[in-house]
């Protein structure tokens, strides 16, 4: 992991930890990070100091040193080129699946609206992403709540509307 190149006061790029993203080093590389990953971090955001091995000294121009990497994507040298492209899914939870059920109860009270039919449609992408693969994007989940929550309907008083955002906050964290 030692690269000797670093005398000639240029340097390259030390990555302690790097959970997702991306990363590149050298002349004309490129690094893209057009990521959603699946659940949350193990750690939840909080990672343990990186032991840095005696002796280690920063890589040369268009070098990399990586101590530590779960995701993402990292490349080095002319022209490289580093892309990570990971989705992040979250598992749908019961409780979220039956206060979405709630609310779809409540929602034919409504007169429809453009802002009440971007809901109900966000609610059937859900029910179908947890009835085909468990999971769902974790935008679709912001959106839910942003469409709950940001007054553009009356439905977001509603204690159905109260129980989905809070399950939905408690997966996004």
């Amino acid at each position: 992991m030692t690269d000797q190149r670093n005398d000639d006061g240029k340097g390259g790029m030390f990555i302690g930890r790097m959970t997702g993203g991306a990363a590149a080093s050298g002349k004309g590389a490129r690094a893209e990070d057009r990521s959603e990953r699946t659940g949350r971090p193990a750690d939840g955001g909080e990672s343990a100091p990186v032991v840095v091995p005696e002796g280690l000294r920063m890589p040369g121009e268009g070098g990399m040193a990586v101590l530590d990497m779960s995701g993402g994507a990292a490349a080095t040298g002319e022209n490289a080129e580093a892309v990570d492209a990971s989705r992040q899914l979250l598992a749908v939870t019961p409780e979220l699946l039956a206060a979405v059920g709630e609310l779809k109860l409540d929602l034919p009270r409504f007169a429809r609206t453009e802002q009440l039919d971007a809901l109900d449609a966000e609610l059937a992408g859900l029910e179908e992403d947890a009835r085909t693969q468990g999971r769902t994007r974790s935008g679709r989940l912001t959106r839910l709540r942003e469409l709950l929550t940001g007054g553009a309907t009356a439905v977001g008083g509603l204690a159905s509307a109260v129980a989905v955002v809070q399950a939905i906050s408690s997966l996004l964290g």
